[in-house]
């Protein structure tokens, strides 16, 4: 499972860009399916044949990235940002534009020694940054196959830290990824299995939103990564979400206005959470959502839920995860699709 997350994660594929993402999860899935299709909008589908009622196991394959709006007669990259940023996590990091081939570049400022006044106390904004790949010109960069609307990547790759932790870029969503995937395999069900790894989920829950309108499934869970509140810096009503401490359910998103997870399907896992001795933390959340909440509202509706592993550090290239939770929350969900019976709508 590790080995798989480190595949995902140093993968590159921002939001419409996921191609070699798409081609690992391919290659994964295709041994425990009955077929691999891709879709036009990008939604790689494994189907596996069964009866009612059908599920669909969706992750989305997109990590934030960043597309490159001009360059300048010296050679210098200026940039707009694809998803969610904070733009400090921004400033000198390593990046990877994608040209011809994948060239490295840092982001880079005014430095601090030629700032003054209130400007040194300031936060520098995206705006005010560029990408730096050691060209001289212009015609430099265009060389290298680099042209307006090439998309960049970080330059990070997944480590191992103490205690059986990781981090890395993109672990936001590449373990709900691998989570599908290693439910699949070990999963057995007669139910119909649809495990979708969805597009453009960073910049609006586009390819789930497509894919769920063709499959029409009779639910859906979607694989995700929760906030993490057990850091410094953190207030209080918002700690419960800890490391090592098990699998995320979400009750409810974006306070409401992305999913409140169907009443069966919350028993349901619940359920087979507590049957099976497999811990679990449960989350109400006032930002961010996921591919659930355009999933649920598809056609006359998809009763859909949420199964997470709890993360630090989200939307930036040093995301926190536990192989611990990884592991309880692969565990829910495929026992949730081996007691998809439990299950009432």
């Amino acid at each position: 499972m590790k080995e798989l997350i480190r595949k995902l994660a140093n993968a590159y594929g921002i939001s419409g860009y996921e191609e070699s993402v798409r081609d690992i999860v391919i290659e994964e899935l295709e041994e425990f399916v009955d077929e691999v299709k891709t879709d036009r909008m990008g939604n790689v589908i494994g189907v596996k044949r069964g009866g009612k009622p059908s599920i669909m196991i969706a992750a989305h394959m997109d990590e934030i990235g960043l597309m490159v709006k001009s360059i300048d007669k010296d050679g210098f990259i200026r940039f707009v940002k694809i998803g969610g940023w904070f733009d400090q996590i921004l400033l000198n990091s390593r990046v990877i534009v994608h040209g011809k081939k994948n060239i490295y570049g840092v982001i880079g400022s005014k430095p601090p020694h030629l700032m003054k006044g209130d400007d040194k106390n300031k936060s520098i904004k995206a705006d005010d940054m560029f990408i730096d790949i050691g060209a001289s010109s212009k015609e430099e960069v265009e060389e290298m196959g680099i042209k307006i609307g090439s998309p960049i990547s970080l330059d990070m790759e997944m480590k191992e830290l103490m205690n059986g932790r990781i981090t890395g870029k993109a672990l936001d969503d590449r373990i709900g990824v691998a989570m599908m995937i290693e439910a699949v395999r070990r999963a057995k069900s007669d139910a119909t299995i649809y495990a979708v790894g969805t597009v453009q989920e960073e910049v609006g829950l586009k390819g789930a939103r497509t894919a769920a309108f063709s499959l029409s499934p009779d639910v859906a869970i979607v694989c995700e990564v929760a906030i993490a509140g057990d850091h410094p810096g953190i207030e209080e009503r918002n700690k419960n979400i800890k490391l090592d401490k098990g699998a995320v359910i979400t009750v409810a998103d974006a306070s409401g206005r992305g999913l409140i997870s169907h009443p069966s399907v919350l028993k349901w896992l619940e359920r087979v959470a507590n049957e099976n001795s497999i811990p679990y933390q449960l989350e109400v959340s006032e930002g961010g959502t996921t591919d659930a909440a355009a999933i649920h509202l598809t056609k006359e509706g998809v009763p859909s839920g949420v199964i997470s592993v709890p993360t630090r550090y989200m939307h930036s290239g040093v995301e926190v995860a536990s192989m611990n939770d990884i592991e309880y929350a692969t565990q829910l969900l495929t026992k949730a699709i081996e007691n998809i019976g439990y299950l009432t709508l």
